[in-house]
């Protein structure tokens, strides 16, 4: 079994031998087969569970990336407002997100996954994301301590601003400025939202 970056909620032998053949050859050479024989089960095993190896990959990201959401969620539970815990997490999360290792290994050799998330549609990961900003935005504006306004209009003007700063995480820093960035990340979310 493969060293995880993250603890993930659900252990599926099916998923943890595609996070291997995909950070070992990438997407385009993961095949069914090789998961098959990864995971110790027939191809027609994992052909029945996810017919192709798109909806396998999509699967993969889904648990992979919605593990980091979980985690930046719960490790700001105890603050005392939903603002906070919101700002914290998100800021958390995003610079989580775009140093996971199957994220970087999938920006490296199939940079190309991602257009059509950028561009076309969401996938369901971002909509994970909206589902959870839209919940505790609205629950803030409840609380008070978020600004009163449309809680999904807020929360995709959220997703759209935190995606630039993912999908940027190869992008050449010669001077250092993202890390000094990344310090102004929660209180510009903060600003967003008070």
């Amino acid at each position: 079994m493969s060293q995880r970056h993250v603890t993930t909620t659900e252990d599926d032998p099916l998923l943890d031998a595609a996070y291997d053949s995909v950070m070992a050859v990438g997407v385009r050479r993961t095949t069914l087969t090789d998961v098959a024989r990864r995971a110790g089960v027939s191809r027609m095993t994992v052909y029945r569970r996810f017919g192709d190896v798109a909806a396998l990959i999509q699967a993969l990201m889904t648990r992979e990336f919605s593990t980091v959401l979980t985690d930046a969620v719960a490790a700001h539970r105890a603050l005392p407002t939903v603002r906070e815990r919101l700002t914290r997490g998100a800021a958390d999360g995003v610079v989580a997100l775009s140093g996971h290792p199957l994220f970087l290994r999938l920006l490296d050799v199939d940079p190309e996954l991602f257009l059509p998330y950028l561009v076309q549609r969401h996938g369901a990961f971002q909509h994970l994301v909206l589902d959870a900003f839209a919940a505790l935005l609205e629950e803030g504006m409840d609380e008070g301590s978020i600004r009163r306004t449309d809680p999904r209009g807020l929360a995709v003007a959220l997703e759209l601003c935190l995606r630039g700063w993912v999908i940027a995480a190869r992008a050449d820093d010669p001077d250092g400025l993202r890390e000094r960035a990344t310090t102004e990340l929660h209180p510009l979310l903060e600003g967003a939202l008070r």
